[in-house]
Parts: C-alpha cells; sequence; structure tokens
C-alpha cells in the first residue's frame, strides 16, 4: 500500500512538473519593469527553436525566481541583461558577485539556430562555454550580427521595445554595471 500512495505522488509531482514547463507556441513572457524607467515588456517565446531554454525560463518564472532580479549589466547601444536569480535579487543582492550567478538547476546544452539577432532578440547569457546557459538572459537594444549561431535565441520582444530603450544604463568602463538599478518587478508567463 505504502508503494502505491508513493508512486501515486511521484506522478502527481511529475504531472505537475510536466504542466509547468509544458511549452506552447504563441507563449509571452511578460517583464514588468521597475525602477528609473517603468513599464511592460512582452516577448514572444520561440518554443520551436529552443524548446529547452523556454522550458527553463517558464519554469524559473513560474517559481517566482525572476521576480526582483536587476539589470545588472546593460551596455547603451547593445543590450540588457538579467536573470541572476543567485547574486541578483535587489532584496538580497550582491553587487560585487551580480552575473556571476544563476539557478540551482543543471546548465542547459546549446540550441544555436539560423535566427538573426535584431533588435529586440532575447538571448541566454553563458561564459565562454557554449553549454552553460542557466537562467541569465539579455535583450538587444540594436541589431547583433556578431552574436549569431553564438548564443540561444530565446524570443523576441513584441511589445514594450520603448521600455527595454530606456532600462537605466550602466558605465561602459565597467562592462555596462549598473549601480542602483532597474529590475524586474514581476516576470509570468502568458498565451
Amino acid at each position: 500500500m505504502f508503494e502505491t500512495r508513493k508512486l501515486f505522488f511521484s506522478f502527481i509531482l511529475i504531472s505537475f512538473f510536466s504542466q509547468a514547463t509544458t511549452v506552447l507556441p504563441g507563449e509571452k513572457l511578460n517583464i514588468l519593469v521597475s525602477g528609473q524607467v517603468r513599464g511592460l515588456i512582452k516577448l514572444e517565446l520561440h518554443s520551436e527553436i529552443a524548446p529547452n531554454h523556454v522550458k527553463r525560463i517558464k519554469y524559473l518564472a513560474g517559481k517566482g525566481l525572476y521576480d526582483n532580479v536587476v539589470f545588472h549589466r546593460v551596455i547603451d547601444g547593445f543590450m540588457a541583461q538579467t536573470g541572476d536569480v543567485k547574486y541578483g535579487n535587489k532584496n538580497k543582492y550582491y553587487p560585487e558577485q551580480v552575473g556571476q550567478g544563476g539557478s540551482t538547476l543543471p546548465d542547459l546544452k546549446a540550441e544555436f539556430s539560423k535566427q538573426k539577432f535584431l533588435a529586440g532578440t532575447l538571448g541566454m547569457a553563458r561564459s565562454s562555454n557554449p553549454n552553460s546557459a542557466n537562467s541569465q538572459f539579455f535583450i538587444t537594444f540594436k541589431d547583433a550580427p556578431h552574436l549569431d549561431n553564438k548564443y540561444t535565441i530565446v524570443g523576441k520582444v513584441v511589445e514594450g521595445m520603448d521600455v527595454l530603450l530606456n532600462i537605466k544604463k550602466g558605465d561602459l568602463k565597467k562592462n555596462g554595471s549598473v549601480e542602483k538599478p532597474d529590475y524586474m518587478e514581476k516576470v509570468f508567463v502568458e498565451n
């Protein structure tokens, strides 16, 4: 009897996790930005080209782990980077370490595609290892062809480009590091 209950609860947990990370076409990642600028950025997720990365973003958003995470690296004319769920939460902020952390989940294998990094492209941040994306991501301000086929593309901005372009910029001498950065107040997925 105990084994049957254990198996039933395992099935329930697996079903719940699967539903939380099921990728549906046309889903949008919504980022409510707060700080110097306030507004909503909507991004269409590309589950057809990066299903595992989209699942990861959905999972972290669904668990609320992106909420209150800062835009720690913002380079004028290039991109805004965020998503360090370990060191980047404004309520438990580690300015000396932000940008070096990720989630407790394993890193993802790259899902490179023939898509181009155009203005408003959502890409996964990583280290020099192509298979090291975890929770951090960036959104480009303008076309960035030097990133093509080198970073996984996860989506694109469909609304709120004006909000994105007004996120507080960082110091170029410090690789875009931002003092008193804007942050993602709430991140959620909708169909």
